[in-house]
């Protein structure tokens, strides 16, 4: 089922200073141990030599939690169609409407926050059957809903939702996944979102020649669908997480389903011995430092979190989320009158957003981060400027406000969408990334519940071409802003990146910080391994 949305996310000197940095001298003697711990405790890989390829069920259990994110983007697809006839249906005010989209994002966020409680004590597959049932129950609520006050119950359940669908989603994916192929199956999490938004317009032109008063009621009701097949998936196909099960001393099980993830005469053993090794590190890392660093950051804690946090408010800032729940209204004043119409050119305008999501994940490790969120953010200024140019005048220009749609959605979809969350989780240091994420995921939410709440009221009391005169301001005041901050990403570790900050602001405390952590990383491995020898 949002956001992103995650991602989840300089001049050319600055992009080879990434490469270029210098080695500092004092360094050297850690990253020394480091590495000569690491050859010393690193069991002998016999799957080296072996191809490794991504196996059937491996595309399937990542299928299967994929599909629910559908579910957030359905929502978004169907009260694109069905909002102006709710609006109509129970006698709504333009604020009331408002309340009613911005209120996802907030719900949202409450069940991302608390999805950790059955996440981590009952497992994923469990997240994957209370959000789904949370989300029918909601569904249903808002189907029934003959007043606002049971509307807004209901939407207050689909958001929570929500909330656990996008915390669950990724992470069973990620750790399902052998590593070479993670971004690429965690992707197909992004993919599922925009192939909801098409199903929720599609089901607008199923029920366009519907009475508006029951059209919206089916409309929902078709939401409860998705979460069926998630309940199903999740009881009888999808296994639990090898990552949980090894976490809770289960590692035999874990064993048994990496079997099925990785190739036959795969040595599974030394998967599991890495993930009993990357959650004691997390765990390090989760303690090493505290919210000191984030909430009184040094100068090059600070940069990384402009970065980190700025991008991921830019994403919403563009006003991503508010244009698709109000497309209607947009296409509306555009002069389109005609239900039938409107939703065939709503279906038309998520295939494009969908058909650029599925290029831009080729491109964004081909091109590069910065290129794409440039052409991003000035194609969204040039859309923006189109669709204002089409309210001006006696008549507005149809042709003009569909083009210029559509040119945003593709724009949108080809940068500021996919790159977002895969920046932000490359820009965060390992003793910040847990707490850093948790509030670029906040601050994302937070911006997007701002703008959907008050989209229509702003445009009407602008005017709709004073409105997107504005957003194309914003665009190019968020490029701008990029240029100064935004470093080339694409291909540095986490540890080179920690060095970049530290080159380009002069601040040491950085690398004292993430130095410390791998002390402290070594220490504990080893006083681990002792205890196993005694």
């Amino acid at each position: 089922m949002g956001a992103a949305t995650s991602s989840s996310k300089d001049s050319s000197s600055l992009s080879s200073s990434l490469l270029t940095f210098p080695l500092i001298e004092e360094d050297n003697d850690e990253q020394q141990q480091q590495q000569q711990h690491d050859d010393a405790t690193k069991p002998t890989n016999t799957n080296s030599d072996a191809p490794l390829q991504i196996t059937r069920a491996t595309k399937l259990y990542a299928f299967c939690a994929a599909l629910n994110s559908c579910n957030l983007g359905y929502d978004i697809g169907v009260n694109t169609g069905a909002g102006i006839l709710v609006q109509n249906s129970l006698g709504l005010s333009d604020v009331q409407l408002e309340a009613f989209f911005g209120s996802l994002n907030l719900f949202a966020m409450v069940g991302a926050l608390s999805s950790h409680i059955i996440n981590d004590k009952f497992g994923r597959r469990w997240s994957f059957r209370v959000s789904a049932m949370i989300f029918i129950f909601g569904t249903i609520l808002q189907s029934v809903a003959n007043n606002y006050i049971v509307l807004m119950i209901g939407r207050a359940f689909v958001g929570l939702g929500v909330g656990f669908g996008l915390a669950v989603d990724p992470l069973y994916i990620a750790e399902i996944s052998p590593p070479q192929f993670r971004g690429r199956l965690v992707n197909w999490s992004e993919f599922a979102i925009n192939l909801g938004i098409v199903l929720g317009f599609l089901s607008g032109l199923v029920f366009a020649g519907v009475d508006e008063n029951v059209a919206w009621r089916w409309m929902f009701s078709m939401g409860a669908i998705l979460p069926c097949f998630v309940i199903f998936f999740a009881t009888y196909v999808m296994p639990e997480s090898p990552r949980w099960l090894v976490a809770n001393g289960r590692e035999g099980e874990a064993c048994e389903v990496l079997k099925k993830v990785y190739p036959d005469g795969y040595d599974v053993d030394i998967i599991v011995n890495e993930i009993e090794e990357s959650i004691e590190k997390e765990r390090i890392a989760e303690h090493a430092v505290g919210w000191g660093v984030i909430l009184f950051p040094s100068p090059a804690f600070k940069r990384i979190l402009l970065v980190g946090i700025g991008i991921s408010i830019a994403q919403q800032a563009v006003g991503i989320d508010a244009i698709l729940y109000f497309l209607v209204f947009i296409l509306k004043e555009s002069g389109i009158e005609s239900r039938i119409t409107q939703m065939w050119i709503l279906l038309g305008l998520g295939l494009v957003k969908l058909g650029v999501i599925f290029i831009a994940g080729r491109l964004l490790d081909r091109t590069g981060r910065r290129p794409l969120v440039f052409v991003s953010l000035l194609g969204c200024a040039v859309s923006f400027f189109i669709v204002a140019m089409s309210f001006i005048g006696a008549v507005p220009s149809e042709f003009g406000a569909i083009v210029g749609l559509a040119l945003y959605l593709a724009f949108f979809s080809i940068g500021m969408g996919p790159a977002t969350w895969t920046i932000a989780s490359e820009v965060f240091t390992t003793s910040i990334r847990a707490k850093a994420m948790s509030l670029a995921t906040f601050a994302n939410r937070a911006t997007a519940t701002i703008f959907a709440s008050s989209f229509l009221s702003v445009a009407t009391a602008m005017t709709w071409s004073g409105f997107f005169i504005m957003m194309t301001v914003v665009c190019l005041i968020i490029c701008v802003w990029m240029y100064i901050y935004l470093p080339e990403t694409k291909g540095l570790s986490l540890e080179e990146m920690a060095h970049y900050f530290a080159e380009i602001t002069g601040d040491r405390s950085i690398l004292d910080v993430e130095g410390t952590l791998n002390r402290r990383d070594v220490d504990q491995l080893n006083e681990r391994e002792q205890e196993i020898l005694l």
